[in-house]
């Protein structure tokens, strides 16, 4: 439907007092959506002149001298763009003929045309303009805030103030359960002690936990007798024993919240990027590399490149020019962590060993993070928490891989993440949001994915967060970081006693063991979480209304459902389900959340696992609800617990070691790169073989089981 009579055709100028409404329309909604105030022509630079859409549900604001604003909803985009359209005499951009809304289809009669005021006309035109703006049941629209202002401020204070005392108490709760529920296991163990026996001997790494415990003191040693004579010596390079890699920090570790640090205990370095994303995020992304090839950049050449994605000249820096580059594989971490995680456990790192093994390491982090930043806002704008899990996958996850692509100068990249990590990607890559994100990867590997919720989110306090009301939320853990206390605490403590709280009261909520880690490095672990995240995020991920309810990430209750009848359960609706298979056979594509865009996939599921549920995934891929996925790999650990994927004594033999085979049969330019570690052998992955893959797949879960 064209713009109705009172502006005539499209291209010409809107006219007398439409125009002035029209402008005065325009100056109001600007002035809601701007970065500070324009009152008194006071910072015109900071004044919304755009709606600029990532993606059809994602807006983001431009203000007048550049800078992007975080996404905003639809209806308040559009009418910015609508209103400054129709006063520069153009046709909406949003224009849908097909499409009118109940408001607009009440005017369209022809007394309104004919008789109407020049205002009524404006609106109904922005009103018939407005396209539709129906969000996914599972991502609500977020809220609103304006520039600030004396009632902002107030409204602010107010939700800081009360957020204080009760995320306070409601974490002191938290602490005290999980210092309550440890008692029986410290007595237990006192006990034992006192009866000369030792609790550590049922652990099923605890020979291996030991012989790793002495090779560090040994390395601390040896490093103190090097500082001392201030050169390397031979007991030091025999001890590393680790193919020249040098490491250039050593001694006792002091639990610090370093990557460097740890990265150069191992014979490797890291250097920091700066990275911008669409609606205006400054976040990390950390290079890890070889010093003996790679020529770390300057400051400037790491900061960020400012918003626009996919762009500009590649680039890379080697030593060697004439050497072959390494594949790029990027690192996403899980919910409150830091990619830090990834390098928590020396040579077994899976960061540090997938760079040893001859790839080029990338570890990604989310918005905020351990020091939010933005081009614009400050912590104590609203604005700069007002985000979800859609704007890190569609806005976070797309950054970081267009800053991969430009540095390494590659078309295509690896993927791994873990936890939150792959339902970022999840969502990014699913067709109603960014999926041509899928383009840009060879595979995307899994580890703990999380698209359905485990029997934990039925625990008492998840519970609690999911009856009260999303205001009542607010309330309770404010609208800007959620819990900041925790961040407090991570300052302030000393890192072994912090390290110790963190696993108890981690594992009190989250229902794991440090069974099968390397116990002397727990509190390493801990130092990189948690992190700053926003209130709304982890409203959506507990709250009543998103992953809480559904139990799903992109599929409502009521959907999932379906499926699970229409392809047959265990129990009294199998039968039914049986006889309507045929039936729905050719239509289980129609509920797929991929299209043909999306990259392969490779997943990584723990069998013991209450977070998360990860072999229901592996169910929708089996029974053909994903016709456009190609599983290239999939293993089922049994005995596996939600963290084992990354920190397990035996994860490299039983998880690190695929990934690396996988990364190299996906690799799209194998003979331009160098080929890693014990993987001359490895066949390319064809993506007509889909059958013959699945059938591998489907074998390594067996095997694992």
């Amino acid at each position: 439907m064209g713009l109705n009579a009172g502006h005539g055709r499209a291209g010409s100028l809107p006219s007398g007092t439409a125009a002035v409404h029209t402008a005065v329309g325009f100056a109001q909604q600007a002035e809601k959506l701007s970065y500070q105030t324009t009152q008194n022509n006071e910072h015109p630079d900071a004044v919304a002149v755009e709606a600029q859409f990532v993606t059809p549900q994602d807006p983001v604001i431009v203000t007048a001298d550049g800078n992007r604003l975080p996404t905003v909803p639809l209806e308040q985009a559009h009418k910015l763009n609508i209103l400054r359209d129709e006063l520069n005499g153009e046709s909406p951009k949003e224009v849908i003929d097909q499409v009118t809304t109940p408001a607009a289809a009440a005017d369209d009669g022809p007394a309104s045309h004919a008789n109407g005021e020049a205002a009524q006309k404006s609106d109904s035109s922005l009103r018939r303009s407005m396209p539709p703006t129906n969000t996914h049941p599972l991502f609500p629209p977020l809220p609103l805030y304006g520039p600030p202002s004396l009632l902002r401020d107030i409204q602010c204070w107010t939700f800081r103030f009360t957020s204080f005392f009760l995320s306070a108490a409601f974490l002191g709760v938290i602490v005290l359960g999980a210092l309550f529920t440890s008692i029986p296991r410290v007595c237990y163990n006192a006990w034992q002690r006192m009866t000369f026996r030792n609790p550590d001997l049922k652990r099923p790494f605890y020979e291996e936990e030991l012989k790793r415990k002495n090779l560090r003191r040994e390395q601390a040693k040896c490093w103190k007798r090097r500082k001392s004579q201030d050169q390397r010596t031979p007991d030091q390079e025999s001890t590393q024993g680790n193919e020249g890699f040098i490491p250039t920090e050593g001694g006792p570790d002091p639990a610090i919240c370093d990557v460097g640090y740890y990265a150069r205990r191992v014979g490797l370095d890291i250097e920091e990027f700066q990275v911008q994303t669409e609606d205006g995020f400054i976040i990390d992304l950390w290079h890890v590399y070889d010093p003996r090839e790679y020529t770390g950049l300057d400051d400037q050449e790491r900061s960020n490149r400012g918003p626009e994605l996919f762009t500009g000249d590649n680039r890379r820096r080697l030593k060697d020019p004439s050497q072959k580059r390494k594949f790029p594989v990027l690192l996403m971490h899980g919910l409150l962590q830091s990619s830090g995680a990834y390098c928590v456990n020396d040579d077994d790192s899976l960061a540090f060993y997938l760079c040893k093994s001859g790839y080029d390491v990338w570890l990604g982090n989310n918005r905020c993070g351990f020091h939010p930043k933005h081009a614009l806002l400050d912590y104590s704008d609203p604005r700069m928490w007002a985000w979800n899990i859609r704007q890190m996958g569609v806005f976070d996850l797309s950054a970081l891989v267009s800053r991969v692509l430009f540095e390494t100068g590659f078309e295509k990249i690896g993927l791994i993440c873990h936890s939150q990590g792959t339902t970022q990607t999840f969502v990014a890559l699913a067709k109603e949001q960014r999926p041509e994100l899928g383009e840009k990867l060879t595979v995307f590997c899994a580890l703990a994915p999380a698209a359905y919720a485990g029997p934990l989110i039925g625990k008492m306090y998840f519970k609690f967060m999911r009856v009260i009301s999303p205001n009542l939320f607010r309330v309770m853990f404010g609208i800007h970081a959620f819990i900041p206390l925790m961040m407090t605490m991570h300052s302030i403590l000393p890192a072994n006693l912090y390290g110790w709280l963190g696993y108890t009261v981690f594992s009190f909520l989250f229902d794991w063991t440090d069974t099968r880690w390397d116990r002397d490095l727990r509190d390493r672990m801990f130092q990189f979480a948690p992190v700053y995240v926003s209130a709304e995020s982890m409203r959506w991920w507990l709250g009543r209304e998103c992953f809480a309810k559904h139990k799903c990430i992109l599929s409502t209750k009521e959907e999932w459902h379906n499926e699970e009848r229409e392809d047959g359960t265990d129990g009294p609706l199998a039968e039914t389900a049986s006889q309507l298979r045929d039936h729905h056979k050719k239509s289980k594509g129609a509920t797929a959340w991929y299209n043909e865009q999306v990259c392969p996939f490779a997943l990584w599921v723990a069998g013991n696992d209450c977070l998360v549920d990860g072999q229901k995934l592996l169910r929708r891929f089996e029974r053909g609800r994903e016709p456009n996925v190609k599983v290239v790999h999939t293993k089922v650990i049994p005995e596996y617990e939600h963290l084992d994927v990354i920190w397990a004594m035996d994860a490299v033999d039983q998880i690190f070691q695929e990934v690396r085979e996988v990364l190299w049969k996906t690799c799209n330019v194998r003979d331009l790169c160098r080929t890693p570690k014990d993987c001359e052998d490895v066949v390319a992955w064809i993506p007509g073989k889909v059958e013959a893959d699945n059938d591998d797949a489907e074998q390594s879960s067996s095997d694992s089981a």
